[in-house]
């Protein structure tokens, strides 16, 4: 199987963390796609209708959108996006955030969220937010981002309130 970071569409290899490598993303890899449909699949299966907004393939191609691969080897071991809102560059969201299941509780989430917030300095963003689902499912994500010193916030970017949703956001 080719490598994720052989394909010079791809980008630069990120440093290493926990063991794996964290490399920019072109949504080809049969592994990726298989735990993007994983990803949505999941939301759907947890969240009310009309409250999911995880990103399909295509969302995640959009130019505003950068997405990220974790790998161990030739192991996918996690994903995440981060998507600029388009208000001039100041402000990102992040996506997609997923340890593919073979990789739980490895700190895989952890280092693909520093990866995400670290880019998000690079680009001088002030602030990074995020919208998640408050039921038990999500607990986990919730308590990844408290401890990564984000807090709760009203809704942001085109996203509106609903009984279903936490926001998230962290100032730069």
């Amino acid at each position: 199987m080719e490598s994720p970071d052989a394909n010079p569409d791809v980008g630069r290899p990120g440093r290493p963390a926990g063991g794996w490598r964290i490399v920019r993303d072109d949504l080809t890899h049969p592994d990726v796609i298989a735990l993007i449909v994983l990803h949505l699949r999941a939301a759907h299966e947890n969240s009310p209708p009309g409250s999911v907004f995880a990103l399909d393939i295509g969302g995640l191609r959009d130019p505003a959108v950068t997405v990220w691969s974790a790998w161990d080897g030739d192991d996918l071991v996690g994903l995440g996006a981060l998507n600029d809102l388009g208000d001039g560059g100041s402000e990102g969201e992040l996506k997609s955030m997923r340890t593919a299941p073979a990789h739980l509780r490895r700190g895989v989430a952890r280092s693909m969220l520093d990866h995400l917030v670290a880019e998000a300095r690079r680009r001088k963003y002030r602030r990074v937010s995020l919208e998640t689902g408050n039921t038990a499912p999500f607990a986990a994500a919730r308590s990844l981002y408290a401890t990564a010193g984000f807090v709760e916030c009203g809704p942001f970017g085109a996203y509106s309130d609903t009984q279903f949703a936490t926001y998230y956001t962290l100032a730069l």
